[in-house]
């Protein structure tokens, strides 16, 4: 009787197991996509439609990680026991004030802006910079009478304005009540006019103008990737849209796997997910893998055999560790 009562405790228990849903989520490696190539529908991810689109021998992939929001403990338990997988309480992906909705929508927000950075640098990059512009001129700031609507700001105290963040991050470098000289051009003609700012409503320093950012090029660019979200794909978005329309071909006939955010400026910044994004790149059969620099210590502790992990801390430093690797080189590596 002890043994048939036991017997039927187990196999509930076990049932129980199965059905009993635990507050915890799976990430796994997620598949990798070439932003050379075509996506799940088939049609290139990269569209270039008005220039000469070229070939690449290689590929540049960009990696994903693979949720399960929902888990039974069984689950779970097989999951803790998967070195390819971290099961972590949900409210880490998922807080308790945002519904699994709305996460998912502000992951898709994040992917588009990522998008724009992306198209933003690689198009820098392409020999087409941002203009930043004049659009309006606040009364009561010292920019009054000095800046009109339509020029195009290109320097503050010599440092170059290179977005509309770089231009913000310039202004507010120096107290309110400094004198900055402020290079720009109106009508195709080059001047200088020195402004002290002055503080606004927030304290912070201004010069009173409202700017807005353009970067003409004479061809229309998209990017189209369904079911994808957040910003981790930016490096690699970047990468692929300048191998896409400059003649050279930046992989050098290998695969070449990565991940990293990337801002206006450029800059490459640190992801989440990076040992299923490591299995996920070998097993995509990647030679390499670009690595942002915030990532390097959990990436070398999670190391795949084989796949050398590239850091790179903004695109210019990925392009010269391609240009590294086209040479037979070896780029900085993250690590010892």
């Amino acid at each position: 009787m002890t043994v048939l009562v036991g017997a039927l405790l187990l196999l509930l228990l076990s049932w129980q197991t199965t059905v009993l849903k635990v507050p915890y989520v799976e990430m796994g490696p997620g598949p990798t996509y070439n932003t050379l190539g075509a996506g799940d529908d088939g049609k290139p991810i990269i569209n270039v439609s008005g220039a000469t689109v070229t070939k690449s021998a290689g590929q540049l992939r960009m990696t994903t990680v693979s949720v399960q929001p929902q888990m039974t403990l069984l689950e779970a338990m097989i999951g803790w026991w998967q070195k390819d997988r971290a099961v972590v309480p949900r409210e880490l992906i998922y807080p308790p004030n945002r519904t699994e909705q709305q996460v998912n929508e502000d992951n898709k927000k994040d992917f588009q802006a990522s998008q724009s950075s992306a198209e933003t640098v690689a198009l820098r990059e392409l020999g087409y910079p941002v203009l930043v512009a004049v659009d309006e001129v606040s009364e009561g700031y010292p920019a009054v009478g000095q800046l009109q609507k339509g020029d195009v700001i290109t320097a503050i105290d010599g440092t170059p304005v290179t977005s509309l963040a770089k231009l913000t991050e310039l202004i507010r470098a120096k107290p309110a009540g400094t004198t900055r000289q402020v290079e720009y051009t109106r009508g195709g003609s080059k001047a200088t006019a020195s402004i002290a700012t002055k503080a606004g409503d927030d304290g912070n320093p201004r010069l009173g103008v409202v700017a807005k950012t353009s970067q003409p090029h004479p061809f229309e660019l998209s990017i189209q990737l369904d079911r994808i979200g957040g910003p981790s794909a930016g490096l690699m978005f970047t990468l692929g849209i300048i191998d896409t329309i400059k003649e050279e071909d930046l992989t050098g006939g290998i695969i070449i796997a990565g991940t990293g955010t990337i801002d206006d400026e450029g800059n490459v910044g640190p992801i989440g997910g990076i040992p299923q994004k490591l299995v996920a790149a070998k097993a995509a059969k990647a030679k390499v893998f670009l690595t942002p620099a915030a990532n390097c210590e959990e990436a070398v502790a999670n190391a795949q055999p084989g796949l050398p992990l590239i850091k790179v801390g903004t695109a210019d430093e990925a392009l010269a560790a391609l240009e590294q690797l086209r040479a037979g080189r070896t780029p900085a590596l993250c690590g010892p």
